[in-house]
């Protein structure tokens, strides 16, 4: 059976399993807002996010830890599950001077609180952790700091990384190249369900993404993005501000996100894709 046959049964099966979840979607109102409440100021962004996760219920389980070589720190929020594995979901917030960094990557970090408000509708067997890093344009020093801080046990216990930079320029992408292939065969199958498009997309001309830090100790990542070589020019330059997103493709980013993490949770560290059971609502 030729590498093509098999990714279609995949995928199949993939649907098929995905068809009974349910998921929690937020309307537009709700993700616009909080995209549009960036500030230019790193320290502040900080704080809006840690406000945000706070609103979206997540205050017992926040943390703020220190990142060496910035002022701001990593920015934290669990989302404790049934089961002893673990998800990670991240995005930075810092930015470039050079623009507003609402693209890179403010449209990624702002989706993290509605993610978790999204999950915590209902039990999870996967404890998420949701994180929002800082320093990753000075050289990912907060995802450094992060995987550093793990142990032996942590890294055993995490099944996948997914990470979000700069959404909303287009269709939704991944980075296929430095991507898991199951993660990403998984995230085509919820694509294809909700008929939302994805697309390939290798940024390794555009330079690094926290997701690397984490491939370095072996947890299978997925770097999930919009970017084309027509919108290349938008990142570190004034061109980076509000306008530049497409709010349908952001949308549809933020559904297919929703829904895929509720998908990972049901499928992941399963003994089969076809005795999988669908997350209840």
């Amino acid at each position: 059976m030729n590498n093509k046959i098999l990714l279609l049964a995949f995928l199949a099966t993939s649907a098929t399993a995905f068809a009974g979840s349910k998921y929690v979607v937020f309307g537009r109102e709700l993700i616009e807002s909080r995209v549009k409440s960036f500030s230019r100021n790193d320290t502040k962004r900080e704080v809006i996010l840690k406000k945000m996760f706070i609103e979206a219920g997540c205050g017992e389980h926040i943390s703020e830890p220190a990142v060496d070589g910035v002022k701001q720190p990593d920015l934290v929020c669990s989302l404790p599950g049934q089961g002893e594995r673990v998800i990670i979901v991240g995005a930075h917030f810092d930015h470039v001077d050079a623009g507003d960094g609402v693209v890179d990557n403010w449209s990624g970090a702002s989706l993290l609180p509605t993610l978790y408000q999204g999950l915590r509708t209902a039990p999870t067997m996967h404890t998420f952790i949701f994180v929002s890093f800082s320093g990753e344009e000075r050289g990912e020093l907060g995802s450094k700091a992060y995987v550093k801080g793990m142990s032996k046990e942590d890294v055993e216990r995490t099944s996948a990384m997914v990470n979000m930079d700069t959404l909303g320029l287009g269709p939704t992408a991944v980075w296929a190249s430095h991507s898991d292939r199951q993660l990403t065969g998984l995230l085509a199958g919820v694509a294809h369900v909700l008929k939302l498009p994805i697309n390939g997309v290798n940024v390794e001309r555009v330079g690094s993404t926290d997701s690397e830090q984490f491939a370095r100790r072996n947890i299978p990542r997925i770097t999930i993005h919009s970017l084309t070589q027509p919108t290349l020019h938008i990142l570190h330059s004034p061109r980076d501000n509000l306008s530049a997103l497409r709010l349908d493709d952001y949308y549809d980013s933020y559904h297919l996100m929703a829904a895929y993490l509720v998908y990972l949770d049901t499928l992941l560290d399963q003994p089969s894709h076809t005795d999988a059971q669908p997350a209840a609502k």
